[in-house]
């Protein structure tokens, strides 16, 4: 019995070890933006170019950039396994940047604010782009979004207002509403953090929801929504209020609530959830 086992094993071994994707880094000119945007992507195993992939959107943090997700969340090691054992099929996954560390002399975010038409840019210029030159997405079944905090407001917002381009969305411990007001003295610049709170509150998901007619609800039932926010989360209030708000309104969406903050090893373990969900709603 236990040499099975460890046949077993060592099979599992081999067949992970088999089927490894790559992290590429890339770039693009941002006509919208003004500047050069990095970005990484992830190919799966035996990524064959004359094939057309789904394609998953999986955005960082405030205090990040594109590279976390591979640097701090292993996403490759998740998605590696993921897609070995069948749970996930081969997709691309874009992480796309939106900010930089210095949080208050650089502008963060995923909404256009004065000097940084980030969403313009997105929809306009780096989805159309990437996906022609990864040979992924190209439709709404096609396509899913994810993202952590920062990145998990992002990904709920977007699917909100774009619906008709996602399959799916999975926010991870998601800054889905802010109601922090801009603090300024008379004459004083804005901190650019002031200004990203200012536009995740102006973007508020709790208030499209609120204002949402029955025309823009029918097409918010085509996306299949997930939350996932740990019980020691500064922001669970605000992700399990979305959710009720969800209810509310006759939206269908999943919440998990597990024992945790707002850490790596948070978003680290909600890819095992989260990879497979886009997996699921892909529409081929």
């Amino acid at each position: 019995m236990k040499k099975f086992f460890l046949t077993i094993f060592g099979a599992l071994v081999a067949l992970i070890a088999a089927a490894q994707g790559k992290i590429v880094t890339d770039s693009i000119t941002d006509n919208c933006l003004g500047v050069e945007q990095k970005y990484n992507v992830y190919l799966p195993s035996g990524y064959d170019a004359a094939a057309q992939y789904p394609v998953i959107y999986l955005l960082h943090g405030l205090y990040g950039c594109y590279a976390d997700w591979d640097q701090t969340g292993r996403m490759k090691d998740v998605a590696d396994l993921l897609m070995a054992s069948g749970e996930c099929v081969p997709a691309v996954i874009i992480m796309p940047n939106a900010g930089d560390k210095d949080v208050h002399h650089y502008q963060n975010g995923y909404f256009n604010v004065e000097g940084w038409s980030y969403e313009d840019f997105f929809f306009q210029e780096f989805m159309p782009t990437v996906e022609a030159k990864y040979h992924c997405g190209g439709s709404k079944g096609m396509r899913a979004i994810m993202g952590l905090s920062m990145g998990g407001g992002g990904t709920i917002a977007y699917a909100q207002r774009h619906p008709d381009l996602f399959a799916s969305a999975y926010g991870m411990s998601a800054w889905l509403h802010e109601r922090s007001g801009d603090t300024r003295s008379e004459g004083q610049e804005a901190d650019k953090l002031t200004l990203t709170a200012r536009s995740v509150n102006e973007h508020s998901t709790l208030s499209f929801l609120d204002k949402a007619d029955e025309t823009t609800l029918a097409a918010l039932r085509t996306v299949k929504w997930f939350i996932d926010c740990g019980d020691d989360d500064f922001l669970f209030d605000v992700n399990v209020q979305f959710h009720q708000k969800m209810r509310e309104k006759g939206l269908k969406s999943e919440l998990r609530v597990r024992d945790g903050g707002h850490t790596w090893e948070y978003w680290h373990t909600a890819l095992y959830t989260a990879l497979p969900f886009a997996s699921r709603n892909f529409q081929r």
